[in-house]
């Protein structure tokens, strides 16, 4: 058995603390079953003691470029001091995230970086944006981070809808089909 195959294994004690955001954007995704349009699937990180759960619609161009519609988003940041401000900080993650995701590319040609300015690294525009969902959970827990916890779900989100809507894995970013 690998080191990798004996981690896959070990129960997460965090795992159960996440169940109530799950429950939480569960109705919003139409999972298990297949939608012709899309598929809905999700991606949990744990980050600055905060839990995010997302879950993403996406389809694919005639030229099989990934586009995503919908993204519903849970967090768990402990007691929400300032929910319309965790909602923004959610909402912009998830489009750095995704412009990092389906966008962002480094390249090299004879040992040249060719992007060389932010200029050459295409973003996500509002044409090009999904919408948006954020549920909060309440809590009486101490406040913590809001700022990175919304970024890490949402790459994993859309290549596990990839994933469902084709069966391909797609494992490196920015996320391509062959």
């Amino acid at each position: 058995m690998s080191w990798r195959q004996r981690q896959a294994r070990i129960p997460l004690p965090s795992v159960p603390a996440c169940l109530p955001g799950i429950r939480a954007i569960w109705p919003s995704c139409a999972w298990p079953r297949r939608r012709p349009a899309g598929a809905n699937r999700w991606g949990r990180p744990q980050a600055y003691g905060s839990i995010v759960a997302q879950v993403a619609e996406v389809s694919l161009g005639p030229d099989k470029a990934v586009r995503v519609h919908r993204v519903v988003c849970a967090i768990d940041c402990g007691m929400p001091v300032n929910p319309n401000l965790i909602r923004q900080q959610m909402e912009s993650a998830i489009v750095f995230g995704l412009s990092a995701a389906l966008f962002e590319e480094i390249t090299i040609v004879d040992g040249q970086v060719q992007q060389k300015t932010f200029g050459d690294f295409p973003v996500i525009f509002m044409n090009n944006c999904p919408a948006i969902e954020t549920y909060i959970m309440p809590s009486r827990q101490h406040p913590q981070g809001v700022g990175e916890p919304g970024t890490p779900p949402i790459a994993p989100a859309v290549a596990n809808a990839v994933f469902a809507l084709t069966g391909q894995r797609l494992r490196a970013l920015p996320l391509k089909l062959a």
